[in-house]
């Protein structure tokens, strides 16, 4: 593989860039102070050191200097969120030994509320702060360091000017060792310089500062980079495949939009054997994932980096106008993140199965577990999801968007392509919303989104789709929408545990069961972590399908060892094989009509 050209440096890497932030109201409670705009400042630089000292003690050390006219206070805040990562973590409790000085002085300073440092300048011109941030989160949106690696996002360490529009170059160096590299998204403005145009920019580009894989490959005419830390933890061939899947999954993304919004993309991936699962973290022109080894090569893999990239249009770009522009001080709740996220996924499949990653029998399985995916959850409407992730419900529906939003957009796809014969689709629908909301500098509202999806279906009301399926609670009726697109609903009789869980720092953890189901029945309970069920891992990626396999012909009522932790103690209890109806598979429909067959076809294989 060829190293890309973009954004890969030792030593010493500037950035460049220009500061702008809309004025942020004080929160209800916050304590009285006269000093509610920042004074203005210029020539912003921050100073970013990790080194193998610094690494030592998992710690970032920053240093902020700028210049100002002596007029009052300088207020500087942190964010506390990362767009994306929808809860609120309050960046400044990582903050260690914040000091203020101009040249050898130190200056006064206080804190105006919980993120906002206030600065007394004495008169003073130049001025600087100082602190350290802790880096010890191994998360997306968080900092984490190790003997020879640091992530980082813009929104943990870059202070910014209260209540200023602050439309000011500014300049960040990263101090580093001389055989470590510098990754980040930010696009290259001269000699070891990297701009941004705005505050949004700077901090949705995060940074990987170490010893780490790097690999790239020209899509769609623009070069895509895949860093991979730690070294070797994706082998030589495992980084080719990749790039071969990305190389598959972006150009049908691109076909959707018409449009490359990015000179560069670089997919930044950290394999760590501490962290369950697999997320990521989508950015304007890169996305962060952190992977457990398993998840490496495994079929999960590319629809994850599809998805994530799909955002760099729907999310980064078309976005909720509850969330144009993004305010880093408080939470943005939007009733869309069933679109936002939701539809993205569906993407990542059509992404999958356009670019030739999976076939067509591969995309109605993955359409086959989402939908029993959402039968086996207790009913919550689409809107209701998306407001309520931001505080983590309990009852394992917080991130149901997801699911339910993929297979609201497959719905709304098979219902405008028969509408108009295949003529249009939701990929016509995505176009003109990208085209006439972003593209005009702000967010979509429901009269764009549901304008839009009437107009692509010539014309349709989509009222009652709205009052049933994303305001209300009902059921899909697949029965009535798959043969639209040639395609027929078969229904198995499978075991079912009757267990509702999501997944947890420890693993599976138990939410709650199903009122005579076999988990039930055996005595398990919420809080519960899920270990096994007989002699299947549950943290096996091919869980499901083993399971089902397994017990298909078991009898009912047939003892079943469910294995879990309780209190840090490991216990087996005994339940009994249980089965469920309503387990549903998508098949092609041998009596298809050739207006179903093509809408199918129009589904698999895009525009």
């Amino acid at each position: 593989m060829s190293m890309s050209r973009v954004a890969v440096q030792t030593g010493v890497a500037v950035f460049t860039f220009v500061v702008a932030h809309q004025a942020r109201a004080q929160g209800p409670g916050s304590r009285p102070s006269p000093d509610t705009v920042s004074a203005p400042i210029a020539n912003i630089v921050y100073d970013v050191t990790f080194d193998r000292r610094t690494a030592s003690r998992r710690a970032i050390g920053m240093r902020m200097t700028f210049t100002t006219d002596g007029s009052g206070p300088v207020l500087l805040s942190l964010p506390a969120w990362t767009p994306g990562a929808y809860e609120i973590t309050n960046f400044s409790r990582w903050v260690v030994g914040f000091g203020a000085f101009s040249g050898d002085k130190s200056l006064i300073w206080d804190k105006v509320d919980f993120d906002t440092w206030r600065i007394r300048t004495s008169g003073a011109r130049e001025v600087s702060v100082a602190f350290t941030y802790t880096a010890d989160s191994l998360d997306n949106a968080m900092a984490w360091a190790r003997s020879d690696f640091l992530l980082f996002n813009g929104t943990n360490v870059f202070m910014y000017p209260e209540g200023r529009p602050a439309d000011f170059p500014a300049t960040v160096v990263v101090h580093t060792e001389s055989d470590w590299r510098v990754a980040t998204g930010m696009a290259p403005s001269g000699l070891q310089s990297y701009g941004a145009t705005n505050y949004h920019d700077l901090v949705d580009m995060p940074f990987f500062v170490g010893s780490f894989d790097m690999d790239s490959i020209s899509v769609t005419n623009r070069w895509v980079r895949f860093a991979s830390y730690p070294k070797g933890a994706v082998p030589v061939s495992g980084r080719s495949n990749v790039l071969s899947q990305l190389s598959k999954v972006i150009p049908p993304e691109v076909a959707v939009f018409g449009d490359v919004p990015w000179p560069t993309y670089t997919v930044m991936q950290i394999v760590d054997s501490s962290f369950a699962g697999a997320s990521g973290l989508e950015h304007q022109n890169s996305h962060v994932d952190v992977l457990a080894p398993s998840f490496v090569g495994s079929d999960f893999q590319p629809s994850l980096y599809a998805h994530e990239i799909f955002h760099s249009w729907n999310v980064k770009r078309l976005r909720p106008a509850e969330m144009w522009p993004y305010v880093y001080s408080r939470p943005q709740p939007t009733p869309w993140l069933w679109v936002s996220e939701g539809i993205t996924d569906y993407y990542a499949d059509l992404a999958e199965v356009r670019g030739g990653v999976i076939g067509a029998v591969g995309f109605f399985k993955l359409t086959d577990d989402k939908i029993n995916e959402v039968s086996g959850l207790m009913p919550v409407a689409l809107e209701d999801a998306s407001l309520s992730t931001w505080v983590h419900p309990i009852d394992g529906t917080g991130y149901l968007y997801y699911p339910k939003g993929s297979l609201a957009g497959f719905m709304l796809d098979i219902i405008i392509r028969d509408a108009s014969d295949n003529a249009k689709s939701l990929d016509t629908v995505m176009r003109e919303l990208y085209q006439t909301t972003f593209m005009k500098n702000r967010g979509f509202t429901s009269e764009d989104w549901w304008g839009a999806i009437s107009r692509a279906a010539g014309g349709m009301s989509f009222s009652d789709f709205y009052a049933r399926y994303v305001d209300g609670r009902e059921p899909y009726p697949w029965t009535e929408i798959l043969p639209k697109a040639g395609l027929r609903a078969i229904f198995d009789r499978v075991p079912r545990m009757g267990v509702f869980s999501q997944q947890g720092a420890n693993g599976i953890a138990v939410t709650a069961t199903e009122a005579g189901g076999s988990a039930d029945l055996a005595g398990v309970a919420a809080g519960d972590i899920l270990v096994a069920i007989g002699d299947i891992a549950v943290e096996d990626q091919q869980f499901g399908a083993k399971f089902r396999t397994k017990y298909a012909s078991s009898p009912e009522g047939a003892p079943l060892a469910i294995v879990v932790l309780r209190g840090g103690q490991r216990l087996t209890l005994t339940g009994k094989v249980m089965f469920a109806n309503g387990q549903m598979r998508i098949e092609p429909d041998p009596t298809a009509t050739a207006k179903a067959l093509r809408v199918r076809e129009g589904i698999l294989r895009g525009p």
